[in-house]
């Protein structure tokens, strides 16, 4: 049974799309710590722990999520890009990238920040236009 992104990669759940390649999806999260909190997934394989995948696909999805991070960066102000991967919630490989200006920015125990479908689109596209340019 495909996991929930799984099916938000092959877009048959709808997502706020940053990123994609043939490979891997970045999308974000709809419970974020931060405007433009990101998820990095690999398309191809559902196994829930980032250190259980081959070496091939690691090292594709952390090249990835560091373009990724690099857009993200440019797109929302802030002085650095957190990485985190927790793997709790959802039995699928995924990366968070959380904009940071502390510490406490990372901090998953938080209140997640309610923002409008407007807001999650214009930050979507935003990052989506700076990875385009990488």
């Amino acid at each position: 049974m495909a996991t929930i992104f799984t099916k938000i990669a092959k877009g048959e759940i709808p997502s706020y799309k940053v990123a994609e390649n043939e490979d891997y999806y970045a999308f974000l999260d709809i419970s974020p710590l931060a405007k433009g909190h990101t998820l990095v997934i690999p398309k191809n394989v559902e196994d829930d722990y980032i250190f259980n995948l081959d070496e091939k696909t690691y090292e594709g999805l952390m090249a990835f999520a560091r373009k990724v991070a690099h857009a993200l960066k440019a797109a929302v102000p802030c002085k650095r890009i957190g990485v985190a991967v927790l793997g709790m919630e959802v039995p699928h490989t995924h990366i968070h990238l959380v904009p940071l200006n502390s510490e406490a920015d990372m901090d998953f125990r938080k209140k997640k920040l309610e923002l409008s479908q407007e807001e999650f689109t214009q930050v979507a596209a935003s990052i989506l236009s700076e990875y385009e340019k990488l």
